[in-house]
């Protein structure tokens, strides 16, 4: 059964349709990248699939078991956040809440996931550290280890590269596929299209056409080959 189906999903804010007839699917071990022009709704879809938002239309159905608590999210930094005044466990603990229900406070095992995964990610020397005092290649790692928390079987991720310098990209583009390996299915936000394509099992193009399907299907498509073109041609996307 596959994680997540979504059909015929209409995208907007108020009556206002930014995208429509999305359709695709995500089975355990996919790595979905999402592509399109700027303001094609990709991030708009990704707080849809987290509820965040209300769909004008379609329908989100999530199979397997998962659950929308369930679901790890690493959504794009705002300067405020990169400004936090936390320390790195709090932050990473923080991904835990949707496992305490009613709960006011973390459980041990809780408290042993945050650690594993700071160990995961390559950060349990910076766990009493201040996340404000740490580099964008750090704080995402704490932002995924976060997540990490709170994903059992899907990973959203919007731009998790972003602002980050060569070497720090690399390096969570190796994580993100570290995980995928690992079972995580991972549903990536991306303009990085060449990264798109060296990492990804499937590709959701949103623009005047959606497409849905595989990264070969997707090379050999319209969409494929005129997005593809018009990013060698220098054009933003």
């Amino acid at each position: 059964m596959a994680l997540l189906t979504v059909r015929d999903l209409k995208l907007g804010y108020d009556a206002r349709v930014i995208a429509e007839g999305i359709g695709f699917t995500v089975n355990a071990g996919d790595y979905l990248c999402i592509v399109g022009e700027n303001g094609s709704g990709k991030t708009t879809l990704m707080k849809t699939l987290l509820r965040l938002k209300e769909p004008l239309g379609g329908e989100i159905l999530f199979g397997d078991g998962v659950r929308i608590n369930e679901i790890g999210y690493l959504p794009q930094q705002t300067v405020v956040q990169k400004d936090f005044p936390a320390s790195v466990r709090e932050i990473v603990l923080s991904g835990c809440q949707g496992r305490c229900g009613i709960r006011p406070f973390y459980s041990r095992n809780e408290k042993r996931l945050a650690e594993e995964n700071m160990a995961r990610m390559g950060i349990s020397g910076l766990a009493g550290r201040c996340y404000r005092e740490l580099s964008g290649g750090q704080q995402q790692r704490v932002l995924l280890a976060r997540a990490l928390c709170a994903a059992r079987k899907i990973l959203l991720l919007d731009e998790p590269v972003s602002g980050l310098d060569p070497r720090g990209t690399a390096e969570m583009y190796d994580l993100i596929a570290g995980l995928n390996r690992d079972g995580v299915a991972v549903i990536m936000i991306s303009h990085d299209i060449a990264a798109a394509l060296r990492y990804a099992s499937h590709i959701l193009h949103i623009g005047a056409k959606v497409f849905f399907g595989t990264r070969d299907e997707y090379l050999k498509s319209d969409a494929g080959r005129f997005f593809l073109a018009r990013r060698e041609g220098g054009e933003e996307a």
